[in-house]
């Protein structure tokens, strides 16, 4: 297990999982959280390849941070068919200090522990990562 700046461990569960993601396309997303009283990452959540952005925004709690994997696929203006794999830290205004301070100062360090992803995103509200902005992103 990989330890994080804050003293959180990531869960090796974590990583398998975005290898997976990323490697086998297995998940369409993956919404991990801190567990504080074990201090450490946990996957809490995995997407289905058919699942949609709705089912993956629905699936983040309204008042508490979370961190997320999002598999975007997307046409380009030439016509190709891409992905992105896209990183969101979720911490609503609504959420507890502590938590929002937990959340982070663990970001980068488990951020790192995920290889291949390519763009990042910070939203505290749903409107900061509506699917326009994640279109708007991954070009």
């Amino acid at each position: 297990m990989a330890n994080a700046a804050s003293g959180m461990a990531v869960n090796d569960d974590c990583k398998l999982k975005f290898l997976e993601l990323k490697a086998k396309r297995t998940y369409r997303f993956i919404v991990y959280k801190i567990e504080e009283k074990l201090k450490q990452v946990i996957v809490e959540k995995l997407g289905e390849p058919s699942q949609s952005y709705e089912d993956f925004t629905a699936s983040l709690p309204a008042d508490e941070c979370r961190y997320a994997v999002y598999d975007f696929d997307f046409v380009t203006a030439e016509n190709c068919q891409k992905s992105k794999i896209f990183f969101i830290a979720w911490c609503p205004d609504s959420s507890r200090v502590r938590s929002k301070m937990l959340y982070a100062s663990s970001k980068d360090r488990f951020k790192r522990e995920l290889d291949g992803i390519q763009v990042e995103l910070q939203a505290t509200d749903p409107t900061e990562m509506g699917l326009d902005v994640i279109r708007g992103r991954a070009n």
